[in-house]
């Protein structure tokens, strides 16, 4: 069920991106929208492992360097049946990690410094099952995509914004229809982000499902969560709100609208699914 939401969640983010390009440049506002889009998309693809370890100052380790965290990540590689990922550490007090790769042969688990000081060896064990589980469903490839095309429809609002400033040649084939492009210009990114939204939240249920069941005991990724959402409010982390979806729980602290416009569900609900497990 949730790959069947996440693949319309998608196709919903693609007819916006093609309705925005339409509303600007007619049918070669449309064509240029989608080229644009894959070109994000194929750079994405390639290069945003990278660019996101390289951007928390991520540390690659080696198993003597760091054994128990490399014991677990095999043992738990081995249950869900996929290559050993590259294991990194960042240097960072608050509790965290995440996943990356484009496929699970070219994968990565990332995990702060403060997350290996406040959890059991339990704890842990469910959240690299968590996040082995993103990569055994190639989350982040979907993820990758999502974020691409909104990046994409958040150019095309600021276009928009030049054209009404600057004229419009008119209601056409050619130049596009000046009141839709006004109507995208203003909700286009908010739909944008609420579909990219859904795609996160639904990707986190389902890694949590997935890590518990990899894991052995939903108790484990659970009784993390509860530890890393506590400490995470008290310690704040410099992170790029861009990739703020990737981490286990939000990185970003805050409440009222930045808390409805979060891109992890509520911690409340994803414990509370965790624990009516039976396993």
């Amino acid at each position: 069920m949730n790959n069947l939401k996440t693949f319309f969640l998608l196709i919903t983010l693609t007819l916006i991106l093609i309705w925005a390009g339409a509303s600007i440049g007619g049918k070669q506002g449309m064509t240029v929208a989608l080229i644009f889009a894959l070109l994000m998309n194929f750079f994405a693809y390639w290069f945003s492992d990278k660019i996101v370890l390289s951007m928390y100052g991520a540390k690659k380790v080696t198993e003597s360097e760091a054994p128990e965290l490399y014991r677990i990540v095999r043992m738990l590689a081995h249950r869900a049946d996929i290559p050993m990922p590259k294991v990194y550490i960042i240097e960072e007090d608050q509790p965290n990690a995440f996943a990356t790769g484009r496929n699970p042969k070219h994968a990565a688990v990332a995990v702060t410094t403060g997350i290996m000081r406040i959890l059991s060896q339990e704890e842990l064990q469910g959240v690299i099952a968590h996040e082995l589980s993103h990569i055994r469903h190639r989350d982040i490839l979907i993820s990758t995509i999502a974020a691409a095309i909104a990046g994409a429809i958040s150019y095309l609002a600021q276009m928009a914004q030049w054209a009404m400033i600057f004229g419009h040649r008119g209601d056409d084939d050619e130049g596009g229809n000046p009141l839709a492009a006004l109507i995208m210009m203003i909700v286009g990114p908010i739909a944008a982000l609420i579909v990219q939204m859904a795609i996160s939240r639904s990707r986190e249920y389902a890694a949590d499902e997935g890590g518990a069941r990899l894991a052995g005991n939903p108790r484990f990724l659970s009784n993390a969560l509860r530890k890393l959402h506590l400490t995470s409010q008290k310690i704040p982390m410099n992170a790029n709100p861009a990739t703020s979806h990737m981490f286990i729980v939000n990185p970003l602290s805050g409440g009222g609208l930045l808390k409805l416009f979060s891109t992890h569900p509520p911690i409340e609900e994803r414990i509370a699914r965790l624990e009516s497990m039976s396993l």
